[in-house]
């Protein structure tokens, strides 16, 4: 696991409490907020899950030769 995949799953739970929140309190802009942390938290995560899949491929490739 690497950081970004830490941190966009920390962004993303975090976007999804603010979600939460500003839905209970009636906070269209924190809703809002949360909803693109979410997504921000999601892109990062996937972009450290292709860093760590391009890491073990390049792994295999080098015990390979």
């Amino acid at each position: 696991m690497n950081k970004d995949q830490v941190e966009g799953r920390l962004d993303e739970a975090k976007g999804k409490i603010k979600s939460v929140a500003g839905k209970a309190v009636g906070n269209e802009r924190l809703r809002a907020e949360g909803q693109a942390d979410q997504l921000s938290g999601k892109a990062q995560k996937n972009y450290g899950d292709g860093k760590e899949k391009l890491k073990d491929v390049a792994e295999r490739a080098i015990d390979k030769l």
